[in-house]
């Protein structure tokens, strides 16, 4: 069965459209979205003639089209609902996230609950598709022990995104939260491994690494292999900052204490979000304090590729790869 991923390439998207891949199985074909002047400027639900907007230099969308096709972004929607329609019943077309063109453009359409969309073909989820399964955290758990063994316990993982419209992470609040990590420490003996991503600036982690002074904590610079997957697996206890939806949802996959920095600080969707997970029992505010707690992990993925499989057995399409 052939089927492809179209999206921005922005790692949060494709890490949810590559998470749905992953549960059905399959090893799709990557095409990344380029969209040409002037629909790269226009809103999608206002594209003229969506099939001709993508640049052919940069991505190839001839036919034949794919059984399967997994979208998201902004700048792919569109083209993809177009190809849909030229399609037919050959083809299955799965937007992730709210499509923002309306949900009936598609065959399915998986969106987290705080997007809002709804529909007869919609599936809610509670949060995020991602890639975080339990086979990774174990097969990281024993790659990256050696890279942590020695920090104390609690281990606490701090993982660190950056600022948005609706959150602050500079050089000035990464220093309070650097403080508050170094007397949480002081009084329970935690140990920290930290990790930035892609967003947080090199001042702010620079502040927060100051603030910290000899804590015992481990930094990830950057180099070698990424320990992110080694940190959520092993840890005790996970921190992360309330501006990343996806963060959230991985760290939610642990089943481990989830304690949400600037909570209560986070407005528009990112509030409706963490409100729903708080809810859930799965997050709870930062407060200073190693509390903990148990719940169990949202089975997005399972969901969402269960509904994706229902619809390519009533289509007739191919046998998935993992079936």
């Amino acid at each position: 069965m052939l089927s492809w991923i179209f999206n921005d390439g922005k790692i949060g998207t494709m890490n949810q459209c590559q998470g749905l891949a992953d549960a059905l199985g399959l090893a799709p074909v990557i095409k990344l979205s380029h969209p040409r002047l002037p629909w790269r400027f226009l809103p999608a639900d206002a594209w003229p003639l969506p099939l001709a907007a993508q640049s052919s230099r940069y991505v190839d969308l001839a036919p034949p089209w794919p059984d399967l096709l997994i979208a998201s972004s902004r700048s792919a929607v569109p083209t993809a609902a177009a190809m849909r329609r030229k399609a037919g019943a050959r083809m299955i077309a799965v937007a992730v996230q709210d499509p923002r063109i309306g949900p009936e453009k598609f065959d399915l359409v998986i969106a987290a609950a705080h997007d809002r969309v709804r529909g007869a073909n919609v599936l809610v989820t509670d949060g995020a598709l991602h890639r975080v399964t339990p086979d990774q955290l174990a097969a990281a758990a024993e790659r990256f022990r050696p890279l942590l063994g020695a920090l104390p316990r609690p281990l606490v993982a701090v993982l660190l995104g950056g600022s948005n419209r609706h959150f602050r992470l500079d050089g000035t609040a990464a220093k309070r939260f650097g403080r508050r990590l170094a007397m949480l420490g002081a009084r329970t003996g935690a140990g920290f491994a930290i990790t930035p991503s892609r967003r947080t600036t090199p001042q702010a982690l620079a502040e927060l690494v100051q603030a910290l002074g000899d804590t015992p904590a481990f930094l990830w610079d950057g180099g070698g292999d990424n320990p992110y997957l080694g940190l959520l697996a092993l840890a005790d206890h996970i921190i992360v900052t309330a501006d990343s939806v996806s963060m959230t949802s991985e760290a939610a996959a642990t089943g481990k204490p989830v304690h949400v920095l600037g909570r209560e600080l986070i407005g528009g969707r990112f509030a409706a979000f963490h409100a729903h997970f708080q809810a859930l029992g799965i997050t709870r505010p930062f407060a200073d304090a190693l509390a903990a707690w148990s719940y169990q992990p949202p089975r997005d993925n399972e969901r969402a590729a269960a509904a994706v499989a229902a619809l390519l057995a009533q289509s007739g399409t191919a046998q998935l790869a993992s079936a």
